[in-house]
């Protein structure tokens, strides 16, 4: 699907807002309503907007220790990729999991957890069980900079 100015435009204000109105969405990008609303049931069709959510604070909730765990495998095959990344895909810890190259490891998780503790119970009794797991590398995050889903739409 090509995007015009108009879809960019959609897109940019629901990743700020994606409880905005259509009445409101349509004010700010220059449409009447009904054409909006179809323009979004488009991109939604097109697979271009996956989903909504609604982003929480994790501190809040008492999630307060992110790492970044590299992990390396002992085999590169595709069953043994297939393996791990179905059983990180099961642990509500993990935020996010990337296949990498360029370093000694495999893969990169994002994981977030309450403390040490539960980050340990986590690495020992989760993380080093999938068969694979050859190595486990973490740090953990001082500070979080910069944190966003909202895509850089134009240069899409």
């Amino acid at each position: 699907m090509a995007l015009d100015r108009t879809d960019r435009r959609i897109l940019h204000e629901l990743q700020l807002n994606a409880r905005i109105t259509n009445q409101e969405l349509a004010d700010r990008v220059g449409l009447s309503p009904s054409p909006c609303l179809r323009r979004v049931k488009q991109l939604e069709e097109a697979g271009l907007i996956k989903g909504y959510v609604t982003e929480l604070a994790a501190d809040k909730l008492g999630l307060k220790l992110m790492a970044l765990v590299q992990i390396a495998m002992d085999r590169h095959t595709p069953d043994r990729f297939e393996r791990f990344e179905s059983a990180v895909r099961a642990l509500p810890q993990v935020l996010e999991c990337i296949m990498i190259t360029g370093q000694s490891a495999d893969y990169q998780l994002k994981v977030l957890v309450r403390d040490m503790d539960e980050y340990q119970d986590f690495l020992l009794n989760k993380l080093t069980r999938i068969p694979g797991v050859s190595d486990v590398r973490s740090s953990f995050v001082l500070r979080n900079i910069v944190s966003t889903a909202v895509l850089p739409l134009d240069k899409a």
